[in-house]
Order: structure tokens, then sequence, then C-alpha cells
């Protein structure tokens, strides 16, 4: 049996690599509506493949679609 290991990226890694602040990422843990993380101890970490599949479901047609609108 193979056992596929997530790669785990930090809060300041995501914010980085995704051009997004840090706090913008902390407040979305708070609220909801962010990417899927993990909290092991103390230490809050990002799975790749949750990063990919949130930016996937932020993708829209027309500005209309966005729920800040209505």
């Amino acid at each position: 049996m193979t056992v596929s290991i997530p790669s785990l990226l930090n809060t300041a890694q995501v914010a980085e690599r995704f051009n997004l602040s840090a706090s913008y990422l902390n407040k979305l843990r708070l609220t909801g509506g962010g990417p899927r993380f993990v909290k092991i101890g103390r230490r809050v970490a990002y799975d790749i493949v949750d990063l990919l599949e949130w930016i996937e479901a932020q993708k829209r047609v027309s500005t209309s679609e966005c729920s800040f609108l209505d």
C-alpha cells in the first residue's frame, strides 16, 4: 500500500505563493469561506491540493455571480 504524504504550506508560504496577505488568510480561517486547513498543535498548515481546489472554486464568469453584490 502506498501512502501519499500531503505537501503542507504554512500561512506565510501560502500568502507569498498566491499573492494574498497573511491577515486575509487569518480572517478567512476565522469567518469561513477560505481554503481548508489543518491544525497541528499551534501550527496552521494548508495542503496544496486543498488550496488548488479552493482557487478553482473561486472562478467566476461575471461579477453578478459574486455574493458581495447581493
